[in-house]
């Protein structure tokens, strides 16, 4: 069996296989990650992803025309926003943190509580969303159609006469699913593929931890880092909450919003996280796994920003999580050799560079007169 598995991955990337701790049955192991995968309805073009881009870039998607997609992901800041709680619409506050787009394109469910499930629509979600880019979709689409080279544009990649805003989501998501880790410069997949020299030692030792001891594969599994499923691990709420009004008009609309009862709506004074999609009170508090890929160009980590650093996430599960998690956390043991150790190997999860991208030239809207001649 050895011999036949050595044909296939040649010697050295064997060795560094089999180096590898052992892993539960349970687990799928942490694995490089394949292409994309892209939706039959919405096949990838070189032209769909240019206009793409462009339109991620462009406010025009958006209610007052100052919310692009950018606004909450920029790529200087981990294609995030770099805070804690997310920029909101102008006049209100978001509630959660900007998860990173990086590798988005591997989820199937998007959103902290997992409300959409493609890119397509969590795009469409953002623009509208009265927090977000409040964007009406008549409107947006009525302002590209107002625009020469969007008209031309749309029409060389969708076919159509004129812009329809739901092509615009489906050119962002295109545009996303560029947006994805290259695993030649990331220590941990150079490793697999052979180099038994592209982690430091410490992030070797981190990585028999992550696998053993500390438990992170058991939720944080697979090529992207994360099994996708919901837990309350008992993050604290928000501090922006206790202290700033609009962040708690913003918490009670959100509540109200989305369908809670009248008790919950008076007496909510945190994020119900799963409990929004699915109205089953043992979901209140769950948030999605997120990936652990890039965390060293993404922080503050937690669906809130609560911790700043990856050093106080490995004190957070190391103590077991928050109080009132229902996520069956214990606490760890680690001592403070391994919780460095464990930080360095999440590290080496991470491209040695950050992904950086300038915003493209966006295109004029046309005057009066040039749109009726």
């Amino acid at each position: 069996m050895t011999r036949h598995i050595t044909r296939i991955l040649g010697s050295t990337a064997l060795s560094a296989l089999l180096a590898l701790p052992a892993l539960a049955d349970s687990a799928p192991p942490l694995a490089t990650l394949p292409p994309p995968p892209v939706p039959a309805d919405n096949p990838m073009s070189e032209e769909k992803v240019e206009l793409g881009e462009k339109l991620f870039w462009d406010g025009r998607l958006s209610g007052n025309g100052s919310m692009p997609c950018s606004a909450c992901h920029l790529p200087d800041l981990g294609w995030g926003t770099g805070g804690a709680i997310s920029f909101g619409y102008p006049g209100t506050q978001h509630w959660r943190n900007s998860q990173t787009i990086l590798n988005s394109a591997y989820y199937d469910k998007l959103f902290w509580e997992g409300s959409a499930t493609s890119l397509e629509s969590q795009a469409k979600g953002a623009a509208g969303g009265a927090v977000a880019g409040n964007g009406d979709g008549s409107m947006m689409e009525m302002r590209l159609r107002f625009v020469p080279e969007y008209v031309a544009a749309f029409k060389d990649v969708f076919g159509t006469e004129w812009p329809q805003v739901a092509h615009a989501w489906d050119a962002i998501a295109a545009y996303e699913r560029t947006i994805v880790t290259d695993a030649t410069k990331v220590p941990f997949d150079r490793y697999l593929a052979g180099d038994t020299d592209a982690m430091s030692d410490a992030a070797k030792r981190g990585m028999e931890l992550f696998n053993g001891k500390a438990g992170c594969i058991s939720c944080h599994n697979g090529a992207l880092a994360s099994d996708q499923k919901f837990y309350d691990i008992g993050v604290p709420a928000a501090e922006e909450f206790e202290v700033d009004p609009l962040y708690q008009i913003t918490l009670r609309w959100e509540l109200y919003q989305k369908g809670v009862t009248e008790e919950l709506y008076r007496k909510g004074d945190d994020d119900l996280g799963l409990y929004h999609v699915t109205k089953r009170p043992d979901d209140k508090g769950k948030f999605r796994t997120p990936s652990l890929r890039e965390l060293r160009w993404t922080e503050p980590y937690m669906h809130n920003g609560a911790l700043w650093s990856l050093a106080d996430v490995v004190d957070f599960y190391d103590a077991g999580g928050g109080e009132g998690q229902t996520a069956g956390l214990q606490p760890l043991g680690l001592g403070d050799g391994e919780k460095a150790d464990l930080v360095a190997f999440l590290e080496a999860l991470s491209m040695e560079e950050p992904m950086l991208a300038e915003a493209p030239d966006l295109p004029e809207t046309a005057t009066w007169s040039e749109f009726l001649k």
